[in-house]
């Protein structure tokens, strides 16, 4: 889908709105809208859109293939297409005890003693009952089981973690988003058949996006080298979260452009936080009046204010920012 950028966006509204997936999504039966989780859909409404968590990973199937080109234009007045490729960096999912009641027949924790991949580390001021497995990403077998093979519910709102992820591979030792995702779901199906409407708000997704190539190619730019850490909730709760107007402009017209191909409509999974690693000149700063500079700091604040909620180390996160923990 080609989408022509508007001249007065910045290169980082730019970067932010190309690495935004827009799901395929569809519509809630009056039945199904029925048997929602109050605590997690408190609001009433006429049609409630979903869409699958497969759905969701199919939008990363070329950009984890090739790259997501983000246009931008240096301070020289040229004009370049960047592109990144993306990797999880982290993932918990978070689900209701209907929705573990479906996948219970499909997950198997035998064989999987999650002792020897992860630790129980836990903060001191949690009881014994708050205590999460604290997963390697290096592990294959991330998750999130007591030590007899049931799935561990923290509480009410939260809901039974099923899968947790944080990846701690350098870089050159990652693989694309896609097959790391399928690699995942080979142990945990609901990675591909769960849908928005059946995670808890806690449930969340971190990509990390590296460059690869630009187009033109020829001479190196400096300023071309940062990285990018961007937080995307996975549940409907926040679906109609609040956007920037020139974001909101944006994932309009993605979403009329899917209607225009055939696909519907969709749901814009715009990042809430963000993070960056070798951020160096003004390219990803150039918006007027300091806005984006502004944003870079608000969209990380955030991010930390996420993961401290949460009670969650994110190894990427540290490194982003510098931050060294004990």
């Amino acid at each position: 889908m080609v989408i022509e950028k508007g001249s007065m966006q910045s290169n980082l509204c730019c970067l932010l709105n190309c690495t935004t997936p827009v799901v395929q999504s569809q519509f809630l039966s009056q039945a199904e809208m029925r048997s929602l989780n109050r605590l997690w859909h408190p609001w009433e409404r006429e049609k409630i859109e979903y869409f699958t968590l497969g759905d969701l990973w199919r939008c990363f199937d070329e950009w984890s293939a090739y790259g997501a080109g983000v246009p931008i234009v240096l301070s020289t007045g040229e004009s370049l297409v960047q592109y990144y490729v993306p990797y999880l960096s982290a993932i918990q999912i978070f689900i209701s005890s209907s929705s573990l009641n479906i996948l219970r027949e499909v997950i198997d924790p035998v064989g999987c003693d999650m002792r020897d991949s992860c630790s129980s580390d836990s903060f001191s001021d949690e009881s014994e009952s708050e205590k999460l497995w604290r997963c390697d990403g290096s592990s294959s077998d991330d998750g999130a089981f007591e030590p007899d093979g049931t799935l561990r519910c923290l509480n009410d709102r939260l809901g039974y973690l099923y899968l947790q992820f944080f990846e701690r591979s350098n870089p050159y030792g990652r693989v694309p988003l896609m097959d790391k995702v399928n690699e995942l779901a080979k142990k945990f199906p609901g990675l591909m058949s769960l849908r928005n409407v059946d995670l808890s708000p806690a449930s969340w997704m971190a990509v990390s996006w590296y460059p690869i190539y630009h187009i033109p190619m020829g001479r190196t730019i400096r300023d071309l080298s940062t990285c990018f850490l961007t937080y995307h909730t996975l549940s409907s709760s926040f679906q109609d979260m609040d956007l920037e107007e020139d974001d909101m402009e944006w994932a309009q017209m993605r979403m009329r452009a899917g209607k225009k191909e055939g696909k519907g409509g969709g749901i814009a999974l715009y990042p809430f936080g963000l993070a960056t690693y070798k951020m160096q000149g003004n390219v990803w700063a150039s918006g007027k009046n300091g806005r984006d500079q502004e944003r870079l700091v608000s969209l990380q604040s955030v991010a930390d204010s996420w993961l401290k909620q949460l009670r969650v180390q994110h190894h990427d996160f540290d490194y982003f920012t510098g931050i060294r923990r004990g």
